[in-house]
């Protein structure tokens, strides 16, 4: 048996459609409200789209990972504020990975020098957003800072005068070996370093720690005689080595650790998805080459693809 088709008028039609609208929109059913922007008043990252800068740690004498740029031109029209560097004033491997961020980001680098200790120590004031120089994931700096995805590792080796007799790690028992101060180094040599997913061997036992503020006064005075050894980061190390400095590495590294971008915890503002972002960031910068080639200008080695593999879930970060 045929069904009779009912004529409904279209003017009832659109009449019944605005009514389940009605109801849908009154019953919360009509789909997501879309986010609010976040206040760049209370969230790193929208603070830093709003200002239009990514302000980063940058030292002025670490060559090759960051050094002022003889020559350099302050850009017309920065946004860098005047006690801030612009990006070509300084670079070298961390700057110009600052660099690999801010260019991700959209927005201009600008660049603040600070103690290392007191970088180390969190609590900025939220002078700078991130810090790359070569400072490493280590569990002592994690109730003061955020870590970022590692963007290089590098081998820690025991460095000592061209002239001396010293061989393999244990000849240095006992012995003056000079490290930066606050450093990963100085927590390694003391027997407190813990790197999550790392297993560290003491290679070194009851050593006199001589500190210095970086590594290359520390070379120098190695090179005077004034202490036996020098534990430094291997990519300091070789380019003392090739700029004549009379020194060697012994064969056998340390350990090695992963150089991150640090961000302070002690911020005021809503960190979570600034963190995220640089870690986004840093992940295509690893997998497009863009570090690899960094590493290669400045180094003549790769040292980041080691880097590219680290979990960083596995600090077990809950991010604020």
């Amino acid at each position: 048996m045929a069904r009779r088709l009912r004529f409904v008028p279209a003017a009832r039609l659109m009449l019944v459609g605005a009514a389940a609208l009605l109801v849908a929109a009154c019953s919360g059913a009509a789909g997501p409200t879309p986010s609010a922007t976040p206040d760049p008043a209370r969230d790193k990252l929208a603070q830093i789209l709003a200002r239009g800068t990514l302000v980063a740690y940058g030292t002025t004498d670490y060559a090759p990972q960051s050094f002022v740029v003889d020559g350099a031109v302050r850009p017309a029209g920065t946004k860098c504020l005047p006690n801030q560097r612009t990006g070509p004033e300084l670079s070298g491997f961390d700057a110009e990975t600052s660099k690999v961020l801010a260019k991700g980001l959209g927005v201009e680098v600008c660049f603040v020098d600070m103690h290392w200790t007191q970088l180390t120590s969190g609590h900025w004031g939220d002078n700078i957003d991130i810090a790359y120089g070569s400072g490493a994931i280590n569990a002592e700096r994690m109730p003061d800072l955020w870590m970022t995805q590692p963007y290089a590792y590098s081998p820690q080796r025991f460095v000592v005068r061209s002239d001396s007799s010293y061989q393999k790690p244990s000849d240095l028992d006992g012995k003056r070996i000079g490290i930066c101060t606050g450093c990963t180094v100085e927590s390694y040599l003391k027997g407190t370093l813990q790197i999550p997913g790392v297993d560290l061997v003491q290679k070194v036992t009851d050593p006199v720690l001589v500190g210095y503020e970086f590594e290359a006064p520390g070379l120098d005075a190695l090179a005077a005689g004034e202490t036996d050894a020098y534990l430094s980061a291997e990519q300091v190390a070789v380019d003392a080595i090739k700029r004549g400095m009379p020194l060697r590495m012994l064969d056998e590294p340390a350990f090695g650790m992963y150089l991150t971008g640090f961000v302070d915890k002690a911020s005021g503002l809503d960190e979570a998805a600034f963190v995220a972002r640089v870690n986004d960031i840093i992940d295509a910068a690893h997998a497009d080459g863009t570090l690899k080639a960094l590493s290669m200008q400045w180094f003549g080695a790769d040292y980041t693809t080691p880097a590219a593999a680290f979990d960083i879930s596995k600090l077990g970060q809950q991010i604020q």
